[in-house]
């Protein structure tokens, strides 16, 4: 077995982040998406509430852009940025249309704790993040939805918005760029110190802990 020194630093991060890692990539939510048992109802729930994320995660993604140092960095962040705006929110609009959810709705969701939660972990306040802090939160997030979508690759519910979260999140591009963001923080791991290693480790595991509150609230009615 690899002593924990020789572990490399992301696997360090996620493995400190349980046992919230096991219930975000495990969660209800996972098995009753790949089998198409979810509600559209708790699907729009869930789907209005990842559509305000994803206006954080993009002003995140944004942060990456000119925190990293060096322009190939920025240009993997930019890449993702494209993907986000691009593909990504179309996925959203075709979804909100095919279930019927209301413009006011996903235009000007209610606010919830988590979405609250994931703005302060993200984009923080007054102070500015690091840039191994701001690769901690988009590094566990992007992580915890590799690692479901890994685990029902193949699946095909039949409801078209349903397959394509699954296939969304399975795609070799999105494979690569997480991928890409985990060598990235093994790079990092050995120049920080423990005053830093110890906040990229908090705000790795306060993603994670939202990611499960997050599919806890698709079920909230």
């Amino acid at each position: 077995m690899q002593s924990h020194s020789k572990q490399l630093y992301s696997e360090q991060l996620r493995a400190g982040s349980e046992p919230h890692w096991h219930a975000a990539t495990k969660h209800r939510f996972v098995g009753d998406l790949a089998n198409d048992l979810i509600s559209d109802a708790d699907y729009a729930r869930y789907l209005v509430l990842d559509y305000a994320f994803l206006d954080i995660l993009v002003s995140h993604v944004g942060q990456a852009v000119t925190s990293a140092p060096g322009m190939a960095r920025k240009r993997q962040y930019s890449e993702f940025l494209a993907a986000l705006t691009g593909d990504e929110d179309d996925y959203f609009l075709r979804s909100f249309a095919a279930m019927g959810v209301a413009e006011t709705d996903w235009r000007h969701p209610s606010s919830h704790a988590v979405v609250t939660g994931f703005r302060e972990v993200m984009l923080g306040g007054e102070r500015k993040f690091a840039y191994a802090e701001v690769l901690a939160s988009l590094l566990a997030v992007e992580w915890v939805y590799l690692t479901w979508a890994r685990s029902v690759a193949g699946r095909a519910p039949a409801r078209f918005y349903l397959k394509e979260w699954i296939d969304l999140h399975t795609d070799p591009s999105f494979e690569a760029f997480v991928t890409w963001m985990q060598s990235e923080m093994d790079k990092l791991g050995p120049t920080l110190s423990s005053s830093e290693r110890q906040s990229v480790q908090d705000i790795f595991n306060r993603a994670v802990k939202l990611e499960v509150a997050f599919f806890n609230a698709a079920y909230e009615d």
